[in-house]
């Protein structure tokens, strides 16, 4: 596991991410590690969605209804946040 220091961090910025840990019940570390896994992987979600863009392209023939990629990732969300 690799170790990273974090210097010239506002005292309000670590306040903010303490209370952010405690409603969470987790440590500022564990807080500090998910924020910064789920920012990284932010990267790999926008290639997710050009990919869907063009298989969506593909499928409808350049016809395809408004929208439908943000509908489709919405409902991706959804089940995600039910475990699906």
């Amino acid at each position: 596991m690799a170790v990273l220091n974090i210097r010239g961090l506002s005292d309000e910025n670590l306040a903010r991410l303490r209370k952010r840990a405690s409603r969470k019940k987790r440590s500022v570390e564990a807080e500090a590690r998910d924020i910064i896994a789920r920012a990284v992987a932010t990267e790999d979600v926008a290639a997710a969605v050009k990919r869907l863009q063009a298989y969506v392209d593909r499928f409808y023939n350049g016809k395809k209804p408004k929208r439908v990629v943000e509908s489709l990732i919405a409902e991706r969300r959804k089940a995600a946040r039910r475990g699906e």
